[in-house]
C-alpha cells in the first residue's frame, strides 16, 4: 500500500467548491491556487475584475477549475451575487475564505480618522464576512460539507499605536468566528480564523523597512517573515477533512513570535 494513501484523502478537496474573496493578489491569490491544487473548484473574487480573472486563468492553465467574479465586499448586492454565481456555476458552496479586508498599517491616528472611516473598516472586516457566512451556510448545510476560514491578523491580539480601528475590527472577527461556531456547528459547518503574522505581501512592502524587519525578526523564533504560501497552507488545513473536529478557533501563523511595526 502506498504510504500516502491514508493521508492524501484528508487533504483532498476534489469536487468541493471554494469562494475566495480578495483572490487577486497576496494571501488570497496563494490560497486560491493551493485550494485549486487540492482539487477544489475555485471562485476567485476580487474588487478588480482583471485581477480576479488573472487568478482564475492561472488556475485553469495549471489544469484546475476556476471562475472569476468582480466583487466589492462593501456592496451587499454584490455579495449575494458572488454566492449565487458560485452556486449557479458549480452547484453549491462548500468552502468560504473571507480574505478581503482593509485598514491598519499604523496609519490610524485616532484624531485624524473620522466615523466614516471607522464604519468602513468594520464593514470590510466584520460585516462582509458575517454576510457571506450567512449567505453560504445554507448551501454548505445542504451539500453536507462546510468550512469557513476568516483571515484575521496578529493585530487582533497585539498592541500598537495608530492601528486601533483595524486591530479591534480583527479582534471582533475572531470573536464573531468563535461564537458563530455554535450557530453553524449543528448545520455541519466548521468556522475558524487564520491570523497571519508579518507576511511578505504588497501591502507589507509599503511600510516595511530594513530596520522594522530586523526588529520583527528579533522577536521571531523562526527567523524569517512569512510567505503567502505559509498562510495558504494553514487555510488548506482548516478547509480540508483533516481538521474535521476543529471549529471556533484562531490559528496564528507567525513563526512562533510577534511582529509589530513599532
Amino acid at each position: 500500500m502506498n504510504k500516502h494513501t491514508q493521508i492524501d484523502p484528508l487533504l483532498d478537496l476534489e469536487g468541493k467548491t471554494t469562494v475566495v474573496t480578495g483572490a487577486g493578489d497576496g494571501i488570497g491569490h496563494a490560497v486560491a491556487l493551493l485550494l485549486a491544487a487540492a482539487g477544489a473548484n475555485v471562485v476567485a473574487s476580487d474588487l478588480s475584475a482583471e485581477k480576479a480573472s488573472a487568478t482564475a486563468n492561472e488556475i485553469i492553465v495549471s489544469g484546475g477549475n476556476a471562475a472569476a467574479v468582480e466583487c466589492n465586499v462593501l456592496n451587499p448586492a454584490q455579495l449575494e451575487n458572488l454566492i449565487a454565481f458560485a452556486v449557479n456555476t458549480y452547484g453549491t458552496v462548500n468552502i468560504l475564505v473571507n480574505n478581503a479586508g482593509g485598514g491598519g498599517a499604523g496609519r490610524e491616528n485616532p484624531f485624524s480618522i473620522d466615523r466614516d472611516y471607522v464604519e468602513r473598516i468594520y464593514a470590510l472586516n466584520v460585516v462582509a464576512p458575517w454576510q457571506l457566512c450567512k449567505l453560504a451556510a445554507p448551501h454548505m448545510e445542504t451539500s453536507g460539507y462546510g468550512s469557513i476560514i476568516n483571515i484575521t491578523s496578529m493585530s487582533s491580539i497585539n498592541r500598537d499605536p495608530a492601528i486601533a480601528i483595524y486591530a479591534s475590527s480583527k479582534a471582533a472577527l475572531n470573536h464573531l468566528t468563535a461564537n458563530l461556531a455554535y450557530d453553524l456547528g449543528p448545520m455541519g459547518i466548521r468556522i475558524n480564523c487564520v491570523g497571519p503574522g508579518a507576511t511578505r505581501t504588497k501591502a507589507l512592502s509599503t511600510v516595511l523597512t530594513p530596520e522594522i524587519e530586523a526588529r520583527m525578526l528579533a522577536h521571531t523564533p523562526i527567523r524569517r517573515l512569512g510567505e503567502t504560501s505559509d498562510i495558504a497552507r494553514a487555510v488548506l488545513f482548516l478547509a480540508s477533512p483533516i481538521s474535521s473536529w476543529i471549529s471556533g478557533q484562531t490559528l496564528f501563523v507567525n513563526g512562533g513570535g510577534v511582529q509589530t511595526l513599532s
